[in-house]
């Protein structure tokens, strides 16, 4: 199914250099990739006014981002075989149209459901954008080229997740949560036309529908599906505690053991997994769901921790978060050229250990840690980030042909999205027991038995009697309770530099396991003959 997606766009592998309606083509398509990734982060700093606003709890409002990375994870992997059906100009032409769509239809939700539903239909429609841009890289340009265009498609993946609570975040300051849902609609527009100009027109294959693998599709989405809810929801509930964790757990293994059965005995599969047999591409692969481990929990932790600790609004946590962004507009457009002088394993081991130190940076936070302490390990981070993707992704898909390139693409974005909704859960479960581990650390030194705690206790009490409060009881119960505060932000901030200190381990099993890849051939690479 994916050999028609990939070979309609195909270009001859004689070509040295790809024409100028090529590169519109691709250029046009990363702004789809861009803006796709762009609103998986978008709502981050922006959470709590957008449940003020359509009336909902902190603890279903995660859901905002979550619906959204179920679509994308979904349909990433149904793309190649779409494409082959509907024509790849058709099909992109259309979810790049939807995707505004839906998305301004976020901003005229009322209600978390109704938020739930045009979320997923935004990530289900955005999702295909991600896939295919990484396709016409890779089948539009030729082998010399696809370089910058793999480093194009990286500053999509990267650069977008640290910019996106930024721009949501002083959008939201300034304008209002719902501007962060029209901000597409312009980007979009410009995509749109110029890939109506530049893609060829192909003839739908409507008979592919009575071939596709169905089985494989069905037993995915449920799968998929399933395992997000129960990621997203599971530290909530406390895990296998909860009978709904469980059985969803149940129904998660069981349709994605099915998936995967199906996959490695169909004829014709949705996924090719047999890919994953190819030592560059598993590996790759592999490290490509490590880092996504990464670059979605890094995304996600500072602004919790930036929101919960040091009480940031949106604009204030995006500001942030944008030194983060920044630098790899500049630094990203240079990897190409150090590509050409220097291993690509090399430079991705270099990029991932930058990456990872930027985390460890991290383990010694304070009370006093706040947004200028973050400066140094962000432009660390960024420059980790921006030596990353574009070296793995070479390596990756070094040896995979132009007939397999759609398969890789579906098969890597959405393993890498995968690693990052299981990170963020991971890590959002890591947060919460080692703020646990520390809060009975510390309560066991904070006792009456101790002049300093009576001392504190006193001079707290003090102080509440000085400012309105006459019953020495009601005084001396609240001082406690500031106590109590105090206690439980401190623990509160050894959580998070625990989690950072996991996110710096991850990174530094990455950095290892790409050492174990294989130099990639000259030439080599999806779509060299």
């Amino acid at each position: 199914m994916s050999t028609i997606a990939a070979t309609a766009i195909a270009v001859p592998r004689e070509k040295t250099g790809a024409s100028t309606r090529d590169w519109i083509a691709v250029l046009a398509g990363m702004i789809g990739a861009f803006m796709a990734i762009l609103n998986i982060q978008i709502t981050n700093a922006s959470l709590l006014d957008i449940e003020g606003g359509i009336g909902t709890g902190v603890d279903n409002g995660a859901w905002i981002s979550t619906s959204y990375l179920i679509g994308e994870i979904v349909v990433i992997p149904l793309t190649a075989y779409f494409s082959s059906v509907f024509s790849f100009r058709r099909y992109i032409l259309v979810n790049s149209i939807l995707f505004p769509l839906f998305s301004i239809a976020c901003a005229f939700a009322h209600d978390l459901g109704t938020m739930i539903l045009l979320r997923g239909l935004q990530g289900f429609a955005g999702g295909v954008l991600i896939p295919m841009a990484f396709t016409m890289v890779l089948t539009k340009l030729p082998k010399p080229q696809q370089p910058l265009g793999l480093a194009i498609f990286a500053l999509s993946v990267t650069f977008a997740p640290a910019i996106g609570p930024t721009i949501g975040g002083y959008l939201t300051e300034n304008y209002g949560w719902q501007t962060i849902f029209f901000i597409n609609a312009i980007p979009s527009a410009v995509m749109a036309g110029a890939l109506a100009l530049t893609l060829d027109k192909q003839p739908m294959q409507l008979r592919l529908l009575k071939e596709g693998d169905w089985a494989g599709i069905v037993t995915m989405a449920i799968g998929l599906s399933a395992l997000q809810t129960v990621l997203e929801e599971g530290n909530k509930e406390d895990w296998f505690a909860s009978p709904f964790i469980v059985k969803l757990s149940i129904l998660a293994f069981v349709f994605l053991a099915a998936f995967i059965w199906i996959e490695l005995t169909v004829k014709k599969p949705l996924v090719k997994l047999s890919l994953l047999t190819q030592r560059n591409f598993g590996i790759g692969v592999a490290v490509n769901v490590l880092v996504g481990v990464a670059l979605f929990g890094t995304v996600y932790i500072l602004p919790q921790y930036l929101g919960q600790v040091q009480r940031y609004n949106a604009e204030q946590i995006g500001n942030v978060l944008a030194w983060t962004g920044l630098p790899q507009l500049l630094l990203i457009p240079l990897v190409p050229l150090m590509m050409r002088r220097f291993d690509a394993r090399y430079i991705g081991f270099l990029g991932i250990s930058i990456f990872a130190i930027s985390c460890f940076l991290n383990i010694t936070l304070s009370a006093d840690t706040a947004g200028d302490q973050f400066w140094i390990p962000n432009i660390v981070r960024a420059v980790g980030q921006a030596l990353v993707l574009t070296p793995i992704t070479a390596i990756t898909t070094a040896g995979i042909a132009a007939a397999d390139a759609a398969a890789a693409s579906g098969l890597t974005n959405m393993l890498r999205n995968l690693g990052g909704a299981v990170g963020t859960a991971t890590l959002g479960t890591v947060l919460t027991k080692r703020e646990q581990f520390h809060s009975n650390i510390i309560g066991q030194s904070v006792t009456l038995g101790r002049d300093e705690v009576r001392d504190r206790l006193a001079q707290t009490t003090a102080y509440f009697m000085q400012h309105g409060i006459s019953d020495p009881a009601v005084a001396a119960h609240k001082a406690v309770a500031a106590l109590g505060q105090i206690v439980r932000r401190q623990a509160l901030i050894l959580g998070f530099a625990d989690t950072f200190a996991v996110i710096g381990v991850v990174l530094a099993i990455a950095a290892v396991a790409l050492l174990l890849t294989q130099k990639p051939r000259p030439g080599a690479g999806a779509g060299a003959h």
